[in-house]
């Protein structure tokens, strides 16, 4: 009787799975605890920073304020400053002391265990800045426009967008220029096109004009310093108006003997 035949196929060899790996499973294991336990103490950290345990129990100030007032920091402090030591929002206090009318600068650090510091920098205000719209706002000695009230007198600018960073440089210059005869500026603008007219102290206008090469601004100034007393002469003390636009000269305008000058 013939035998069958034996099949000559291959034998497919058996497929290993994860669960036949147990190398595998071990390191997998081994990250799920680590991930486990990470979690955990992060967890459990937060917790932590929220219990009532570090709260906050004061508010350093320190810088020299000389317009910022001790309600306005306490206001401020009531609406910024929540959480502990821990979860304070420094950023937040931050900006909340920085929208005070004088605070140019503020700066909030932790003080262990339950303290925040805070360092002001207050507006210094050089100027007035006429807008556009007639109102009026501030320009520190930065350069910079910033929102306040003031008393005290101080000069007056106007000028394009921008432009008070180099109004208030132009008028330093000028106020130094001036000394020489005992004036000082009460007023400085400059033009769209940039012209520049400026104000003394005694009222006298002098139209500067624009800046050239070959006659710089700074120059025409010169030239009326070493002509002011001549120029108050020609006029009998009333000069109103001086214009240094020209190259070699100047032309004066009287001012009324009875109007007073403007300061």
């Amino acid at each position: 009787m013939a035998r069958p035949a034996r099949s000559t196929r291959p034998q497919k060899a058996p497929v290993e799975g994860f669960w036949d790996k147990p190398p595998l499973m071990n390191f997998v294991s081994d990250l799920l605890l680590l991930a486990g336990a990470v979690a955990l103490l992060w967890a459990s950290l937060l917790a932590f920073q929220r219990l009532p345990l570090f709260p906050l129990r004061q508010v350093v100030v320190q810088g020299d304020l000389k317009q910022v007032t001790r309600l306005q920091l306490e206001y401020a402090a009531r609406g910024a400053v929540t959480g502990n030591f821990f979860t304070v929002n420094l950023e937040g206090v931050r900006e909340a002391f920085e929208k005070l009318p004088w605070v140019r600068r503020a700066e909030v650090r932790r003080v262990w265990p339950d303290a925040l510091e805070l360092s002001i920098e207050e507006q210094v205000a050089a100027a007035r800045w006429r807008q556009n719209d007639g109102e009026y706002r501030l320009v520190n000695q930065q350069g910079e426009i910033f929102t306040a009230a003031v008393d005290q007198e101080l000069p007056d600018f106007a000028g394009p967008e921008g432009s008070a960073p180099q109004i208030l440089e132009r008028y330093r210059a000028f106020a130094i220029a001036l000394e020489g005869i005992g004036r000082h500026p009460r007023a400085l603008s400059l033009s769209p096109r940039q012209a520049w007219q400026l104000r003394l102290d005694d009222g006298l206008v002098l139209e500067l004009g624009r800046e050239e090469p070959k006659h710089p601004v700074a120059e025409r100034l010169d030239r009326f310093v070493a002509n002011y007393r001549e120029a108050l002469r020609l006029t009998g003390n009333h000069a109103g108006m001086i214009d240094m636009r020209y190259p070699n000269g100047f032309a004066l305008r009287s001012r009324p003997a009875d109007k007073a000058p403007q300061t």
